[in-house]
């Protein structure tokens, strides 16, 4: 059974200056968020397949919503990253189900490839929880100046029976970052860690 979904926001976050310092281009983030009912809520459920095959389904609409909010190709995201909020009569678990068996593929597919794991986080909360979305680069874990992250919050959301479940893609890393490391053009994208 496909998500119910209530709420689909999109937002771009564009650094244009940092430390008085103009970045050119800019750096931009595109967060994707679904507000979804929880099938599972209020009760303890064993299989939790329904969750995890909606997981897949939001790794497509979530990480396509977000790449096209940057006006890119999908060869052109840098980094990428996932998070859901569980609303009160759903458990930690529920989360689990829906970022980690399955919405990684689909989200590899809208960004191209992925070599790297999809950081993500996650947690329990009531309407306007805000979560941190860590980002990473998605060919190689190993480069410092993609490590990074964004909030997204819904003023209305998580309610009780609700997951919200974000995806962020970005098109370049940290303003001026400068702490050494892998660098973007030494990247082999082989085995996600370099």
């Amino acid at each position: 059974m496909p998500a119910i979904i209530r709420k689909l926001i999109v937002q771009v976050d564009e650094t244009r200056i940092e430390m008085g310092r103009h970045i050119d281009p800019p750096v931009r983030k595109a967060l994707a968020i679904a507000v979804i009912e929880n099938p599972c809520a209020g009760r303890y459920v064993e299989d939790l397949n329904q969750l995890i095959t909606i997981g897949e389904e939001m790794g497509a609409l979530l990480g396509q919503k977000a790449v096209a909010a940057l006006g890119i190709s999908p060869g052109d995201v840098h980094s990428y990253g996932k998070a859901a909020i569980v609303g009160e009569a759903g458990e930690l678990e529920h989360a689990a189900a829906i970022l980690h068996p399955k919405l990684g593929a689909p989200l590899r597919a809208a960004v191209e490839k992925g070599a790297a794991l999809v950081p993500s986080s996650k947690k329990r909360g009531g309407m306007g929880t805000a979560i941190d979305v860590p980002l990473g680069h998605k060919d190689a874990a190993f480069v410092r100046s993609h490590f990074d992250a964004m909030e997204a919050r819904v003023s209305d959301a998580p309610r009780a029976s609700e997951i919200v479940v974000a995806v962020v893609v970005t098109d370049s890393g940290r303003p001026l970052a400068r702490i050494g490391g892998l660098q973007v053009d030494d990247i082999k994208g082989e085995d996600g860690l370099r």
